[in-house]
């Protein structure tokens, strides 16, 4: 006879677990918040107009006629999905069509495509290097470029996020002979900074290693026409790998790789989260293409997404706040104190403003922040309207 199954192990732990809980009791709790309109620079949330500044659709994209006309086309011509991976039966003539499309933009021999940023990093970095090989890591780099050196067998060094002397101290521990496999965001997430590139690049040559870059936040807003970060600095052919995602600037859903012929024909077969993940959609295809050619037809949208940009960091410099090193569309206000973050969080959510809010764990206690992010959709005035309430619950809150 059966015993009576007991809570157990796995459900006793996860009962213990109430951080959530407790910040949804105290009423600051700033997750999962439904939207109920299109991702746009004003969106609505529980009937209520708030202007969007938590958004990673830089070039405002995600709602424009062409991309949804697009999108809806593919969708009747080949179907909702494509029922198995691309090593299988999921490749369409479309997926070759957006990969020749990428490798032009970011000007590279060939690109392929996965169903998401974060399984590109997954299957790239795992990879590629091999149990004697070397993983070489910015501290601030994006969780997913984390999670594909922990997939690998590949030794990991992390150097200080933009120190140079830390990354040569790193790559002088590295076995000459060995593959040096640098990867690095080209903006950074958060913080809102750039890669610096180019010293990268020289240690690189220096000490012939790999550099791959996570263009996620820079494809549509750095470079000619949006292509990224190497070709913002003019070091497109001594970047090795570039990476990056379709669901910010390029209004969808996937992610691709660009390097060589060699390199992509090796991932295409040995790139675990491709082989075994089903293919990205055809809607999501077509919308990246469509993405794609209004960035080069529109180029006005990255000049204002910048000009808002500058003015968004001038103003909050004036008022006091702390951002950093920000030099981008992504703004960090530095807080410092959670509970004054998920506070002033919920405070401008009820002023109409939507911003994210970043706590530990994601970073240190000491760097708890708003992160702000821009849209080429953005007006000036809504820009202003947003920092004057940010600062003024800032001030209440005591955090200037």
């Amino acid at each position: 006879m059966l015993k009576e199954k007991t809570i157990g192990i796995l459900r006793e732990r996860m009962m213990k677990y109430d951080a959530p809980q407790q910040a949804q009791r105290a009423g600051i709790y700033p997750y999962f918040r439904a939207i109920e309109s299109e991702q746009d620079t004003e969106v609505i949330i529980q009937g209520q107009k708030v202007l969007m500044f938590g958004s990673n659709s830089y070039l405002g994209l995600t709602n424009h006629p062409k991309i949804i006309e697009a999108s809806v086309k593919a969708v009747r011509k080949y179907g909702t999905g494509c029922a198995g991976s691309r090593f299988l039966n999921g490749t369409l003539d479309l997926h070759l069509e957006l990969e020749e499309r990428l490798a032009r933009l970011v000007g590279k021999e060939a690109a392929l495509c996965f169903s998401t940023g974060f399984q590109v990093n997954l299957g790239v970095i795992s990879a590629l290097p091999d149990r004697s090989d070397y993983i070489l890591l910015d501290s601030l780099d994006h969780a997913s470029i984390i999670e594909g050196s922990r997939l690998s067998f590949a030794k990991v060094f992390k150097f200080e996020h933009n120190n140079m002397e830390s990354l040569e101290s790193k790559l002088k521990q590295c076995d000459p002979e060995k593959l040096k496999l640098i990867v690095i965001d080209g903006i950074f997430s958060m913080d809102g900074d750039i890669a610096k590139l180019p010293e990268i690049v020289k240690l690189a040559q220096k000490y012939d290693a790999t550099v791959m870059v996570d263009d996620a936040h820079s494809i549509g807003v750095l470079g000619k026409n949006g292509s990224g970060t190497a070709d913002h600095f003019g070091l497109t052919a001594q970047t090795d790998l570039i990476m990056g995602t379709f669901s910010k600037s390029l209004a969808s859903l996937g992610g691709f790789v660009a390097a060589d012929f060699d390199t992509i024909n090796y991932l295409k077969h040995n790139a675990r989260s491709l082989i075994f993940s089903a293919s990205i959609t055809p809607g999501s295809a077509a919308a990246v293409l469509a993405a794609i050619e209004i960035m080069a037809s529109e180029p006005e949208r990255i000049k204002h997404l910048w000009d808002v940009s500058y003015h968004a960091l001038e103003r909050f410099k004036h008022f006091g706040f702390n951002t950093g090193k920000a030099e981008t569309p992504v703004i960090p206000i530095y807080i410092g104190d959670q509970d004054k973050t998920l506070m002033l969080t919920r405070l401008l959510q009820d002023d109409g403003v939507f911003v994210n809010p970043v706590v530990y764990p994601a970073v240190t206690k000491e760097d708890t922040m708003i992160r702000f992010s821009l849209m080429a959709t953005h007006t000036f005035e809504q820009v202003d309207i947003a920092l004057d309430k940010i600062h003024k619950h800032a001030k209440t809150l005591g955090i200037i």
